[in-house]
């Protein structure tokens, strides 16, 4: 016991949320000097931050395993409870979660806390009720306060994470468990903060201030939360009512689940505690939530113990003392912790024993065995690191080699991977830092402190990152707040370009009327911002509708790409297709699904515009389409007149001749001469409206036959093109052997060879004609055999031709299937007598 065990000792029991922390600061800050154990690192700092600012950082120093803050006139110490200097007389002592004296793993280390430190003026043991027998019996001079609970905590049930309130905590107990419950939230609910003990201060701080600030509504976080951490929860949703305890896999306790549902409420505002589901093993029982609400904890009956102060006479009487046991009734041995275990295993080590041979060195052998196992790696592999370590402290100066030391860190220093990479190093870099804060292990200690520090603070604004990054959705949790009742009044704004945003978070683009979600969102997430675009931009949505419904005619064009569908574009927007109709000059119009966003009446305007532009259009650009289609249903023409412009018009326009003779045999006079009217060229080969070739009219012509049959629209020949390989199957071409020629220039060179003749004799044709168009000779002699001429040239003379008669039909040929309803293909058996 200390030399000041008989200045006042008091005793603060009650549940979470009484504020015991809060005096054990007020009374220390009151006192001339002070110190605090705590059971966390970050509790230690967080403490440490607001005495800080009462203090001044230069009268407050900060001792953890892995940081040491000691400036030269420091009075007031906050320090975890395995790091405090018992040996420094202060005025003021405080052990905070004094009950933690009955956890197997860290007890003896709070037990012999509450045994030996002592403040010259004051001490303070701040606890559970359910320490109190334990008091009573080890420090029965102590005085008890009972702190009340300043609001109160209630059950609510078990809730689904999508049914959650907002700040809330959710407690699990493993890092796998907390990952996958906030990548849930994550994805419900738009993001959550990420506590765990395994974090650095620096991390840790930042979660919680991600949470504190409101920029995320959810916590997702180990037990560690249940040590005093100070935050506005109020409610805490248990995902599992079991833990690892480094043993074995267990239920809560009853003061495990007391202290962790306790951080909900804060300060006089209620708090709530639940699970996520309703039965099973992780379900509250009606004694657990009796017992919770109502601060019932069932009393401790033991405490860990482990000789505080342990012989270094030899290696041998370490290991006895520390296995020594206890003589009070209240107190049990301690199981073996991993230094323990540590140490027996390089006791086991002929060289460990050789170098260990005075109390001064078994010293240093056990305050290296004291390295925590941040890396969790087990009692053999850290027995190797830590032999390591001893080796070189037991050798020349004592000192570890300045570049073994210099190349471990340097190995750290690296910001990249994901969370389970950066937290591994930091995990590393804590061994490593709590190396450089004993001052007697290597030669420059505040350098090599400062160093890790720094290595530890990247790697933890990295981890910080990784963890916002992974499991926050600033987009998605913007949207959640705002969408209410309402959604239609989120304000959306969307750029020039078409960037649709909420509160400057990108959701993605609008092209048209069809929203893309941004790049970056992940899977699961596009739902959610889809539904929040469309709710959002319905007011901007229906201002392009009624645009498109009064736009002009030059806003829209034909999308006749070949190898694509037949469509129209609306500046540039792709708003409908074309699909077989009544008659060719009449396709059907389909709006693009884009705009079903429209209401009815937007949506029937959209359409009637849009059929009204491409029936305008194809009686500008191809007018005879028009004109064949009204003649095919003239009451007042002829049988065979409506024949042969119904089957003009199912073929668009352009037919061989040899086809339709049956038909045309048979057509009167003033037949022809409508035909003529309507545009179309009766030629000695072809029918024809020599129109169709230029560019607009061919692309519609193209454009509205793929829509008539459902397919792909197939490939133009080049504008202006008037010859074109022999082996190439284009619409209005004729292959005359090695070549294809349009057929308007079949027709004028018909009409020029005609021209030239008298009656039957031999005739040589005005070359210049052919040689412009580019017809080789066999061209030209193939052309003329089928416009009924016959070689007339005598051998070594120029070519001549002599009238043969009616122009040649073509050689039979298997013909291709017929289209359904191609008139053409009925015409030889049509009976023109019929009216």
């Amino acid at each position: 016991m200390s030399q000041f065990a008989r200045s006042p000792l008091t005793a603060v029991l009650g549940p979470t949320n009484t504020g015991k922390t809060h005096l054990a600061i007020e009374r220390m800050c009151g006192h001339a000097s002070g110190m605090i154990g705590f059971p966390l690192r970050l509790l230690a700092r967080e403490v440490y931050d607001r005495v800080v600012a009462i203090k001044g950082a230069h009268q407050v120093a900060l001792i953890t395993g892995e940081e040491r803050i000691v400036p030269p006139g420091a009075r007031w110490f906050l320090c975890t409870a395995e790091s405090m200097p018992l040996d420094r007389e202060v005025a003021f002592v405080a052990l905070d979660e004094a009950q933690l004296g009955a956890d197997p793993e860290r007890g003896h280390v709070f037990t012999d806390r509450l045994l030996r430190a002592r403040g010259r003026e004051e001490t303070m043991i701040l606890g559970s009720e359910a320490l109190r027998p334990m008091v009573r019996a080890l420090v029965p001079d102590a005085e008890i306060i009972n702190r009340p609970r300043f609001s109160t905590l209630s059950y609510a049930g078990a809730r689904k994470l999508s049914r959650l309130p907002r700040r809330c905590a959710i407690v699990a107990f493993s890092a796998e468990e907390v990952y996958a419950v906030a990548e849930t939230i994550r994805r419900m609910r738009g993001g959550a903060a990420v506590v765990m003990g395994a974090l650095s201060p620096r991390t840790r701080n930042a979660q919680v201030q991600m949470f504190q600030s409101g920029e995320v509504d959810y916590l997702v976080a180990t037990d560690a939360i249940g040590m005093g951490l100070n935050m506005d929860v109020a409610h805490v949703a248990f995902a599992s009512l079991r833990k690892f305890d480094g043993r074995r896999q267990r239920r809560l306790t009853i003061s495990e689940m007391a202290q962790i549902a306790g951080r909900a409420g804060r300060h006089q505002r209620d708090g709530t505690f639940g699970g996520l589901v309703e039965e099973g093993p992780s379900a509250f029982t009606p004694e657990e939530v009796l017992a919770i609400e109502g601060h019932v904890i069932p009393p401790l009956e033991q405490l860990y113990w482990r000789e505080g102060s342990p012989s270094y006479a030899s290696i041998d009487a370490l290991i006895e003392s520390l296995e020594r046991k206890p003589s009070h009734p209240a107190l049990r041995a301690a199981p073996q912790a991993i230094d323990l275990a540590v140490l027996k295993r390089l006791a086991e080590e002929d060289w460990v024993r050789a170098r260990a041979r005075s109390p001064a060195m078994v010293a240093r052998l056990w305050s290296a065995c004291g390295l925590p196992d941040f890396r969790k790696l087990g009692a053999d592999p850290h027995a190797r690191f830590v032999g390591r370590i001893f080796q070189h402290l037991s050798e020349g100066k004592g000192h570890l080699p300045h570049q073994w030391f210099a190349d471990e860190i340097a190995r750290l220093d690296n910001v990249g991977g994901d969370v389970e990479t950066i937290a591994g190093r930091i995990a590393a870099a804590r061994s490593w830092a709590y190396i450089a804060h004993r001052a007697d292990w290597l030669a420059e200690p505040a350098h090599w402190a400062d160093r890790t520090r720094a290595i530890e603070e990247r790697l933890s604004d990295a981890l910080h990152d990784r963890l916002r990054q992974r499991f926050v959705d600033q987009r998605t949790t913007v949207l959640l707040r705002r969408i209410g009742a309402d959604a239609s009044n989120l304000p959306v704004e969307v750029s020039e370009d078409g960037e649709v945003s909420v509160d400057a978070h990108v959701l993605g683009r609008l092209e048209g009327f069809r929203f893309h979600v941004a790049p970056d969102a992940r899977v699961a997430d596009k739902r959610l911002l889809i539904s929040a675009a469309e709710k959002g931009l319905a007011g901007e949505l229906r201002r392009r509708g009624a645009a498109l419904a009064g736009a002009t005619d030059e806003a829209f064009v034909l999308d006749a790409e070949p190898g694509e569908r037949p469509g129209i574009r609306w500046n540039g927007i792709p708003v409908a297709t074309l699909a077989s109709g009544p008659t060719l000059d009449r396709p059907a119009v389909k709006l693009d699904r884009s705009l079903d966003c429209l209401d009815r009446p937007g949506h029937t305007a959209v359409r009637e515009r849009i059929v009204a532009w491409v029936g305008a259009e194809i009686a500008r650009r191809a007018p005879v389409l028009a004109r064949l289609a009204a003649l095919s249903r003239d009451p007042n023409a002829s049988a065979p007149l409506r024949a042969v412009a119904a089957a003009l018009t199912e073929v668009g326009g352009i037919s061989p001749r040899e086809t339709a003779d049956p038909a045309l045999d048979v057509l009167a006079p003033e037949d022809r001469r409508r035909l003529r009217q309507a545009g179309v060229t009766v030629g000695t080969l072809d029918l024809f409206d020599a129109r169709l070739f230029r560019p607009a009219p061919a692309r519609w012509r193209a454009a509205l036959l793929a829509a008539r049959d459902g397919r792909p629209i197939e490939p133009l020949p080049p504008a202006g093109a008037t010859v074109l390989p022999g082996d190439t199957r284009a619409w209005g071409f004729r292959r005359l052997g090695g070549q294809a020629v349009r057929v308007d220039l079949v027709e004028r060179i018909a009409r020029a060879a005609h021209d030239a003749r008298e009656g039957h004799k031999p005739f040589a044709p005005d070359p210049a004609l052919a040689t412009s168009i580019g017809l080789q000779a066999e061209t030209i002699a193939k052309l003329m055999a089928r416009l009924g001429f016959r070689s007339a040239k005598p051998e070594g003379e120029q070519p001549r031709w002599a009238w043969r008669g009616r122009p040649r039909a073509p050689a039979p040929r298997t013909p291709a299937a017929p289209r359904p309803g191609n008139a053409f293909a009925a015409l030889a058996g049509l009976d023109l007598s019929r009216g």
